[in-house]
């Protein structure tokens, strides 16, 4: 199960049901963690499933693939926390949810709040 990180802001944004995706920058840490979480590679800018490689690292996936993600508002094992059904794209996202205009971000999409 991946384990992120959430500023209280948008922790509560998302339990309340009213922010739907959260957005994790682009940058080399994610590039290689988040992927692979969902069963992908990152390359070329894009998504690809980890069974176009043959590497045997991941099951075979289909887009839209979900996985299980804890949001934690802080990084203590005893800060509030909930697990969420997500799943992952790569694409733009909505200012009032802390996207930056016309920016590229590694998106997780809350399907399915879990427990909380």
């Amino acid at each position: 199960m991946l384990i992120l990180p959430i500023k209280r802001k948008w922790f509560d944004m998302i339990l309340s049901g009213e922010k739907k995706e959260e957005y994790r920058e682009i940058k080399t840490y994610y590039e290689s963690r988040l992927p692979a979480g969902f069963g992908y590679f990152f390359t070329g800018g894009k998504l690809e499933a980890a069974h176009k490689f043959n590497c045997g690292l991941q099951k075979s996936v289909e887009a839209g693939h979900e996985t299980t993600v804890m949001f934690r508002n802080g990084y203590g094992k005893n800060s509030p926390s909930f697990v969420a059904r997500c799943t992952l794209s790569v694409g733009t996202g909505r200012e009032e949810w802390g996207a930056e205009p016309g920016k590229k971000y590694f998106v997780l999409t809350v399907k399915e709040i879990l427990n909380a």
